[in-house]
C-alpha cells in the first residue's frame, strides 16, 4: 500500500552498462568504490587529434581545444548472432542500436532473465533517452552522400580539365574506403531504432520509443517508464539512455561555447572546475511495480519513489541554467515520494547533474541549498549531513545517458550501502558550505542508523536548454532471494461441436482470454471439442483460428492444440508414461522442474556423461523418477508405464515394485565402472529388423540388440565386426553409425559381468506393482509372482528390446497416448510405430527449453485429448533459467574519422588524374587478390535482420563453390558457357609467382539458425503450411551445405589455396537450424594440398586444395582436371519419367522449398541412370542437392518400394571447373 498522495514504488530489478572503463555492472561498480578515472586521449580513429586539436589557437570551428574524454571503443563489442543479426551487417548499423541491444538483455539477464517476462509481451516496454547528433553511421553516410560530392564539385571548379570521368574515379576512391555501399541497411540508421531495434529482437511489445531531452534524457525516459507502470499499462518497463557520439563537429559545438575543460580535467564542484570532458555510454535498467517485485521475489537493488520533471521557461539564455526550473522538479519528486527533502536523516547520497562548469555547478549548488536546506548542526567533514558525488569526474559527461549513469550508481550504493567517491574534488566550491552536502574522496560504508533509518538517494540530471529531472530512490527491506519463475499462461476451452469452438473465437482476444485463461480454475466443462493455447499471444489465437477452422486436429505446432475428438478420458484410450534409457545425447534441463516442486536433484544428472554406460544410466534413471513425480504433482495418472532398456528399471521404481529407499542405497553403493564390456560395440541401423536378422543369419559374433521401430534397429558385438557390418548397410543406402555407448546390454555377451546386477535382484524387497508395468522384453505386462520378476529382471539385460512390438502391443490393448519421461528420441520410434493410427506422443523433456515449459505443454496436450491435468502447481515459484552462453563478438566501428587513401589507391588516382599526354599506368593488379574485397564488399550489402535471402557470398553462409567467391576465374566471368559434346577444355596454369604458404590449423565456429541461413526455411522436413513456428517444420542444413561451408573454412586456413575436391565425407548426423546452435569448426593440414575439416560431431571431410598460379596465369588461375566424357544412352534404354519437374516438389517426391528447387526438366529414366536438366539455385550449395535430387527421383521410381535416401558420404567430389552462376541451365 501507499500512503495517500505518494506514487506507488517501483522497483529496480536489473541493470546493465557499457561505460568508460566498465563493459558490464559488476566492473562499473567496481571502478565507482575504487576511484578509478577512466578519461583517457581521444583513441585514433574517433578523430583526426593532429589536425583538430589546436590548443591555444585562434577559434575557429574546426580546431578543438580539448583532446581528453570518456572513450568505450576497446569495449564496443556485441554478440549480435545471439540476436540473429549477421556480422555482415554490423557496419551498415548505427552502434548504439547494437550497444543498447547487448546492455539490455544483459539487464534482462541480470533480472533474472527473458524467460521471467510477463507472457503477454504487450505489457513490457522501453524507452531510452538518445540524442538527435551526428553518429558513427550517420557519419558515414554524410561522408558518402555530402562529402564526396563537395570534394569532386569543388575538384571540377578548380581543376576543370578533369572531366567527369576522373572526377568520378576520385569519386569512387573516397567512397570505397568507406566500406561497401548496403541501401538495404539504410533503415539501421534512423535514430529511434535505439529502441525500436531493442523492441524486435527482445520481442518487447509494449511502448519502445526514444526521447530527446539533452543532458536529462535517460532520467525522462525513467520518467516515462515509471507512469507506465504506475498507470498499470505496463507490468514491466525497460528505460535508460545512449550516448556514442564522438564526431568532430559535437566537440566542435563544445569548443566553440567554450565549455571544454581548458585544462583537461573534470573536476564537478572544485572551485576551480573549467569545464566539462565529453564522455559516452549505455545504461539500461529493467522496472516492475514494487509490489509484484516483492511478490515474485525479485532481487531489489532500490525502490524509485518519486520523479519530477520541470523545465526553466524563460530565461535569460538558452545556455544559461536557472536553478528556478531545478528546483521545481526536485520538488516534484519529493513530493511525489511523499517525504521532506529538508528534514533531517532524509538523505544520504545525492548523486549530482555535476558538469564542472562554473555556471552549472554553481546553479545546481544553489538550487540544492534551497531545497534540502542547509547543513545541520552536527555536520562534520568527516560526518556530513549527505554525501554528494558525480560520476562524470570518472567517465566523462555522457549527454543523454549521463541521467542512467548517475542512477545506476545511486542504486548500486543503496544496494550495497556503500558511498562512493568523487574524484578531483580536492579543494570544494565555496557554495558547497551552504548545503548539506560534501564530497568524498574514498569510498566509506552507508549502514542505516537512527539518522538515517533508510538509506535513501536522489539523481539530478539537467538538460541543455533548461530541462531538469530529479529522481528519488530508496532502500527496499530484504526479502528471500529466489528468484520467480514467470510461468506462461495457458489459454483452455472447450465446446460440444467444432463449430461452437470457433464461435467462441470469433471474439475480440481479450474477451477469449478472459474466459479461459484462469489456470487456478477448475477446467472447463467436459465438452468433447477442446483447444489449448500456451502463451497464447495475437499470433498463436490467431493460428487457433485456423486450426479450428480445418476441423481436424492440430497437436502442438506453435503451441496450439486442438482435438475435436480426444482420443482419452471416458470411454476413451489410455495413457501410457515410457522411460527411455541410453541414447547418442543427454543434456537433462531440468532442474527448474526440481526446485520448483521441492524434490530430488541427483548430482548424478548433472554429472552423467554419454558414453560412460554407468554414470549416464544413474542420471537417466535420476530424472525419469523426477519428471514421474512433477507430472503425479500436475494429477496426469497413467494407465500403465513401460520403458525402453534401462528406462525399463526407472518404471520399475515409477511402479513401486522395488521400495524407494532400496533403489536409493542400490544407487549410492553401485560402482559405474562395473556395466562395462571390453570391447563391445552398438550401432543403429536404418531398417527394420526381420532385415538385419537376414544379414545376421548363420553369425553368433553380432546379434540383434533392439528392435526400435518400423525403420531402426540395433546390433551389438566386437567393435571390428559392427563396423564392417555398418559399411554394408550404409552400401546399401540405408543410414547406419557405431553409437557412442559399449555396455554389451541386452544381449549374450553380457553374462559374464552381471553378479552385481543379480546380487541385487535377490535381496531387494518386491512389491505389487501400483501400476500396470509393461516388459519390452516379453512384449505383455510383469508377472506378479517374485521369482517371475527377479528372473525377467536379468532375462531383459540379456534378450533384446522389443520395443516396437511392445508399442503395437499396447496400441491393440487401448493404449492411445505415450508420455516421455526422459530426454532422448524415443517418442519418435512411437510415432513411427504407429503412423497413420490416431495417437499422442508427447515429451516431458526438451532439448530447446527448460523443465517448466515444457511441463505446461505436456499438461495443456493430456488435457486437449481429455486426460485430467492440474496446471495451478506450475504457478508458484521457481529459480530463473540459466543466462546464455556467449559467443563470439564483433567489434563496432565508432569512429568517423577523416579518410586516407591507402596508397595503391593514391598511386592509381594520382596517374589517372595527371594530364592526358603523360598518363600513368597503374601497378598491375595480382589477379588472386581481389578475392577478399569481393567478399566485404558483397558482406556490407546484406542488413541480415531485413533481408528474406542471404547473398550467397557471405562469410558466414556461403556457398564456396558459387560463382563470385574468392575465386578470380569464378569471379570474371560473368557467365559460364557448357563446354560441347566431346570436348576436354582445361585452364593452362600460368607461372607462379610465390608458392602460398602452407595451411594452417583453423578452430572457429559456425553460427546455424534460420535467421543467418534463410534459406533453409525451404529445407524442411515436414510441410507446415501456415509455418508458425518453423521449429515445427523441422528446417535441416543440407549435406551438400555442409560440404560448402567445410570447403569455405579449408580456403580460409590456406591463403592462396582453392578447394578444388572434397574426398572422404562423412555426414553422421543432422544439422537441424531450430533452436539455433554455434558449431565448433576445426582444420587440421594433413599436406599442403590436403586438409581434413569437420564440422563439430555432424560431419567430417578431406578437401583438396589447389595453388593460385599467380598473375601471369590465364583468366582461371588454377588447373581443373579435365572432365569425363559425357554418357551416352541408346533412347530404347529410357523411358519418359512419370512426373514432371513441378509434379517432383508439388506432390512432395522432394521436401525442398523453393530456394532448392533447381530442377527443371526430368528428361529420361532407365535402369542404371536418369538425365534431367539443372539450374542452378542461389543457396549455398544447392546445385550438388539438385543432383542428389534426380539421384533420390531415380532411387524412389526404380525400387519396388518407395523409398527414401539421405546421404552418409560420399567417397570424392571434384570440380572441373567453376561454379556456374545463379539462374544457369545445365544438363545432368
Amino acid at each position: 500500500m501507499t500512503t495517500p498522495g505518494r506514487a506507488e514504488p517501483i522497483a529496480i530489478v536489473g541493470m546493465s552498462v557499457l561505460f568508460p572503463g566498465a563493459p558490464d555492472l559488476a566492473t562499473y561498480w567496481h571502478n565507482l568504490v575504487s576511484g578509478v578515472d577512466a578519461i583517457t586521449d581521444v583513441p585514433p580513429g574517433r578523430w583526426d587529434a593532429d589536425e583538430h586539436y589546436a590548443p591555444g589557437a585562434e577559434p575557429r570551428a574546426d580546431r578543438v581545444y580539448c583532446r581528453r574524454g570518456g572513450f568505450v571503443d576497446e569495449l564496443a563489442e556485441v554478440d549480435v548472432t545471439e540476436f540473429g543479426i549477421m556480422p555482415a551487417a554490423v557496419p551498415a548499423t548505427e552502434p548504439d542500436q547494437l550497444i543498447a541491444l547487448r546492455v539490455a538483455a544483459q539487464a534482462l539477464a541480470d533480472a533474472g532473465g527473458a524467460d521471467r517476462l510477463p507472457a503477454d509481451r504487450h505489457r513490457v516496454g522501453v524507452v531510452l533517452g538518445r540524442g538527435g547528433y551526428l553518429t558513427p553511421g550517420l557519419v558515414r553516410l554524410d561522408q558518402r552522400v555530402r562529402t564526396a560530392s563537395q570534394l569532386v564539385r569543388t575538384l571540377g571548379e578548380l581543376l576543370p580539365d578533369l572531366g567527369a570521368d576522373r572526377l568520378e574515379a576520385v569519386r569512387q576512391a573516397f567512397t570505397d574506403r568507406l566500406g561497401p555501399e548496403a541501401p538495404e541497411s539504410s533503415i539501421g540508421l534512423v535514430p529511434n531504432l535505439a529502441a525500436s531495434r531493442l523492441a524486435g529482437r527482445l520481442d518487447l511489445r509494449g511502448p519502445a520509443y526514444t526521447v530527446d531531452a539533452a543532458c536529462a534524457s535517460s532520467l525522462i525516459a525513467v520518467d516515462h517508464a515509471v507512469r507506465e507502470l504506475a498507470d498499470g499499462r505496463c507490468d514491466v518497463m525497460l528505460a535508460g539512455g545512449v550516448h556514442h557520439c564522438h564526431d568532430i563537429t559535437f566537440w566542435s559545438v563544445f569548443s566553440q561555447l567554450g565549455a571544454l575543460s581548458p585544462s583537461e580535467r573534470i573536476r564537478p564542484f572544485h572551485k576551480g572546475a573549467d569545464g566539462v570532458l565529453i564522455g559516452e555510454g549505455t545504461g539500461v535498467v529493467v522496472l516492475k511495480r514494487l509490489a509484484d517485485a516483492e511478490r515474485a521475489g525479485d532481487r531489489i537493488y532500490a525502490a524509485i519513489t518519486g520523479t519530477g520533471v520541470a523545465s526553466d521557461g524563460r530565461t535569460t539564455s538558452l545556455m544559461a541554467p536557472d536553478s528556478g526550473g531545478q528546483v521545481r522538479a526536485v520538488r516534484q519528486a519529493w513530493q511525489a515520494a511523499g517525504l521532506d527533502p529538508a528534514a533531517p536523516g532524509s538523505i544520504g547520497l545525492l548523486e549530482a547533474h555535476g558538469t564542472a562548469t562554473p555556471a552549472g555547478d554553481g546553479a545546481e549548488l544553489a538550487t540544492l541549498a534551497e531545497v534540502f536546506g542547509p547543513p545541520p548542526k552536527d555536520a562534520t567533514a568527516d560526518e556530513p549531513g549527505a554525501v554528494i558525488g558525480s560520476v562524470k569526474s570518472m567517465i566523462g559527461h555522457t549527454m543523454p545517458a549521463a541521467g542512467i549513469a548517475g542512477l545506476i550508481k545511486a542504486a548500486l550504493a543503496v544496494h550495497h550501502g556503500v558511498l562512493p567517491p568523487t574524484l578531483h574534488c580536492d579543494e570544494p566550491h565555496p557554495a558547497l558550505a551552504r548545503t548539506r552536502f560534501a564530497p568524498i574522496s574514498a569510498a566509506r560504508p552507508w549502514p542505516a542508523d537512527d539518522r538515517q533509518p533508510v538509506r535513501r538517494a536522489a539523481v539530478n540530471a539537467f538538460g541543455f536548454g533548461g530541462i531538469n529531472a530529479h529522481v528519488v530512490l530508496e532502500q527496499v527491506a530484504v526479502t528471500r532471494a529466489a528468484q520467480v519463475y514467470e510461468p506462461e499462461r495457458v489459454l483452455r476451452l472447450t465446446a460440444p461441436t467444432p463449430e461452437a469452438m470457433a464461435a467462441l473465437l470469433d471474439r475480440d482476444d481479450s474477451a477469449i482470454l478472459a474466459a479461459g485463461l484462469d489456470e487456478r480454475a477448475p477446467a472447463p466443462a467436459a465438452d468433447p471439442v477442446r483447444l489449448a493455447v500456451v502463451g497464447p499471444t495475437a499470433k498463436r489465437l490467431a493460428l487457433a483460428r485456423k486450426a479450428v477452422a480445418k476441423g481436424d486436429g492440430w497437436r502442438g505446432r506453435g503451441d496450439v492444440w486442438f482435438v475435436p475428438s480426444p482420443l482419452l478420458g471416458p470411454g476413451g484410450g489410455k495413457l501410457a508414461f515410457v522411460f527411455p534409457g541410453l541414447e547418442a545425447e543427454f543434456v537433462p534441463n531440468s532442474e527448474d522442474v526440481a526446485r520448483h516442486f521441492g524434490l530430488p536433484w541427483s548430482r548424478a544428472v548433472a554429472d552423467a556423461t554419454v558414453g560412460d554406460v554407468g554414470r549416464q544410466g544413474t542420471g537417466v534413471f535420476e530424472l525419469g523418477r523426477l519428471l514421474d513425480a512433477a507430472l503425479r504433482r500436475l494429477g496426469v495418472a497413467p494407465d500403465a508405464l513401460a520403458g525402453h532398456s534401462l528406462g525399463e528399471w526407472t518404471a520399475m521404481a515409477a511402479a513401486e515394485i522395488h521400495a524407494p529407499d532400496e533403489v536409493d542405497a542400490f544407487l549410492a553403493g553401485f560402482d559405474p565402472d562395473a556395466l562395462s564390456v571390453p570391447g563391445l560395440a552398438f550401432a543403429a541401423i536404418g531398417a527394420p529388423a526381420e532385415q538385419v536378422l537376414t544379414e545376421l543369419a548363420g553369425r553368433t559374433d553380432v546379434v540383434l540388440s533392439h528392435d526400435n521401430a518400423p525403420n531402426q534397429s540395433m546390433i551389438c558385438g566386437p567393435e571390428p565386426a559392427v563396423a564392417a557390418l555398418v559399411d554394408v548397410f550404409r552400401s546399401r543406402a540405408l543410414i547406419s553409425q557405431i553409437l557412442p555407448f559399449r555396455s554389451g546390454f541386452h544381449t549374450p555377451m553380457l553374462e559374464p559381468y552381471l553378479g552385481p546386477i543379480r546380487k541385487a535382484a535377490e535381496t531387494y524387497t518386491l512389491h505389487p506393482a501400483a501400476l500396470p508395468l509393461w516388459s519390452a522384453t516379453t512384449v505383455a505386462p510383469y508377472p506378479e509372482e517374485p521369482a517371475a520378476i527377479r528372473d525377467l529382471f536379468v532375462r531383459h539385460l540379456l534378450e533384446p528390446v522389443r520395443f516396437r512390438p511392445l508399442v503395437d502391443t499396447m496400441y491393440a490393448a487401448g493404449f492411445r497416448a505415450f508420455v516421455q519421461l526422459g530426454a532422448g528420441h524415443l517418442g519418435s520410434l512411437i510415432g513411427d510405430t504407429l503412423h497413420g493410427r490416431a495417437h499422442l506422443v508427447v515429451a516431458a523433456h526438451s532439448p530447446n527449453r527448460s523443465g517448466l515449459p515444457q511441463l505446461h505443454r505436456v499438461a495443456s496436450a493430456l488435457w486437449a485429448d481429455g486426460a485430467a491435468s492440474d496446471l495451478s502447481p506450475l504457478l508458484g515459484r521457481a529459480a530463473a533459467a540459466p543466462a546464455r552462453t556467449g559467443r563470439r563478438p564483433v567489434r563496432l566501428d565508432l569512429g568517423g574519422a577523416n579518410v586516407s587513401l591507402d596508397a595503391e589507391t593514391r598511386h592509381r588516382v594520382s596517374a589517372a588524374l595527371a594530364p592526358r599526354r603523360a598518363p600513368a599506368t597503374p601497378p598491375p593488379r595480382d589477379v588472386g587478390d581481389h578475392g577478399d574485397h569481393g567478399t566485404l564488399g558483397e558482406q556490407g550489402l546484406l542488413g541480415a535482420e531485413l533481408s528474406a535471402l542471404l547473398r550467397d557470398a557471405t562469410a558466414l553462409a556461403s556457398d564456396v563453390v558459387s560463382a563470385g567467391r574468392r575465386r578470380p576465374g569464378a569471379a570474371a566471368a560473368t557467365h559460364h558457357t557448357r563446354a560441347t559434346p566431346g570436348s576436354r577444355t582445361t585452364a593452362v596454369p600460368g607461372p607462379r609467382t610465390t608458392e602460398p604458404p602452407a595451411p594452417r590449423p583453423l578452430d572457429t565456429t559456425l553460427h546455424v539458425s534460420v535467421d543467418t541461413m534463410p534459406y533453409l526455411l525451404d529445407h524442411c522436413f515436414f510441410k507446415q503450411p501456415d509455418r508458425a513456428d518453423p521449429a515445427d517444420s523441422w528446417p535441416v542444413v543440407p549435406g551438400t551445405t555442409v560440404i560448402a561451408h567445410l570447403m569455405d573454412f579449408a580456403e580460409r586456413a590456406a591463403p592462396g589455396r582453392r578447394a578444388v575436391a572434397v574426398h572422404d565425407v562423412r555426414l553422421h548426423q543432422w544439422v537441424t537450424a531450430t533452436p539455433a546452435v554455434d558449431i565448433p569448426v576445426r582444420i587440421v593440414p594433413e599436406s599442403p594440398d590436403r586438409v581434413t575439416a569437420s564440422l563439430g560431431s555432424y560431419a567430417q571431410a578431406v578437401v583438396e586444395l589447389a595453388a593460385d598460379q599467380g598473375r601471369s596465369a590465364p583468366a582461371t588461375p588454377w588447373a581443373f582436371p579435365a572432365p569425363a566424357e559425357p554418357w551416352t544412352f541408346p533412347a530404347a534404354a529410357e523411358e519418359k519419367p512419370e512426373l514432371t519437374a513441378a509434379e517432383l516438389y508439388s506432390r512432395r517426391w522432394m521436401f525442398h522449398g523453393p530456394r532448392f528447387q533447381g530442377v527443371r526438366e526430368l528428361t529420361a529414366v532407365g535402369e542404371r541412370h536418369v538425365r534431367g536438366v539443372l539450374v542452378c539455385p542461389p543457396a549455398p550449395g544447392a546445385l550438388l542437392d539438385n543432383v542428389g535430387q534426380l539421384l533420390g527421383y531415380w532411387i524412389m521410381s526404380r525400387l519396388p518400394v518407395r523409398t527414401t535416401v539421405f546421404p552418409v558420404g560420399m567417397k570424392e567430389i571434384r570440380f572441373h571447373g567453376p561454379h556456374p552462376a545463379p539462374g544457369s541451365g545445365w544438363s545432368a
